[in-house]
């Protein structure tokens, strides 16, 4: 795989606006966290930019490369080549790591079927049918059944923002539309929805999801909980990250990690 666009080593400016106009449905089919279509042709190359420094942490080519099935259920191959990951998920090479996925989506539905990774010379495979309890579930699959994400989307009222505070009326893993927003980026201006995401990665992880008409990802963005990874790193991020924004979800603190682009806006 041959990087085809090239990303910044800083990530570019950017302004996000609320708009007073109402939020717009829309059909997004990309998979979660990975930004890519699950629908052969399709290829993608984005990349994570660490706030407040705006230098690119990492980045990953993704290409689907044919049509699989397993299980009687059909989907797409998908090969995504991580480069410079974090030391705590790397697998294989120091700098570079490579996934393969199979996923699917359906009118109403996206979802990931099965992941495999080389770790130690073994290619360790994971699949839906693994059990409620098991690695895929708890890295990969989401909704009852492993139903996945849907694809449509709209309003549902369940989590609200105003300014840096966020209401969630719901326990549990919670995606919701909460505004309509204008994000000026790369010199380019896109009319978004605003997608937040409550749990679902982790307990302790939101997301902003800003979505175009087209119903492609402009601008993602990464908060964590005052406390997550607290073993790992040693010091809450309000200490780590103290200028970097901050969002209050059911009174809880989230700070600001990291944004995420990709070639769609490039």
């Amino acid at each position: 795989m041959k990087t085809h666009t090239f990303l910044p080593d800083i990530m570019p400016e950017y302004k996000i606006t609320r708009s007073g106009a109402e939020p717009f449905s829309v059909v997004c089919e990309e998979l979660p966290g990975w930004l890519i279509v699950p629908r052969e042709g399709e290829r993608l190359t984005w990349g994570l930019y660490d706030s407040p420094s705006g230098h690119r942490t990492e980045w990953t080519e993704s290409e689907v490369v044919g049509r699989a099935s397993i299980h009687g259920v059909d989907g797409v191959e998908i090969r995504a080549v991580q480069h410079d990951a974090e030391n705590y998920y790397r697998t294989g090479s120091i700098d570079e790591c490579e996934r393969r996925f199979i996923a699917q989506v359906t009118d109403t539905h996206c979802r990931f079927l099965a992941e495999s990774h080389v770790d130690g010379g073994v290619r360790r495979c994971y699949i839906f049918l693994d059990g409620d309890d098991s690695e895929f579930i708890k890295n990969w699959g989401f909704g009852p059944d492993n139903c996945g994400f849907e694809t449509h989307l709209s309003r549902k009222g369940v989590v609200t923002r105003d300014g840096g505070a966020v209401t969630c009326d719901v326990d549990g893993e919670t995606v919701d539309i909460v505004g309509r927003y204008s994000v000026e980026i790369a010199g380019k201006m896109y009319d978004t929805v605003c997608m937040i995401d409550v749990g679902c990665f982790s307990d302790s992880v939101v997301s902003e999801q800003f979505i175009d008409k087209n119903g492609r990802t402009v601008l993602w963005r990464r908060f964590n909980r005052d406390d997550w990874a607290y073993k790992r790193y040693g010091r809450r991020w309000t200490e780590m990250l103290p200028e970097n924004e901050r969002l209050t979800v059911n009174g809880e603190v989230f700070i600001h990690w990291y944004d995420c682009i990709s070639d769609y806006i490039l």
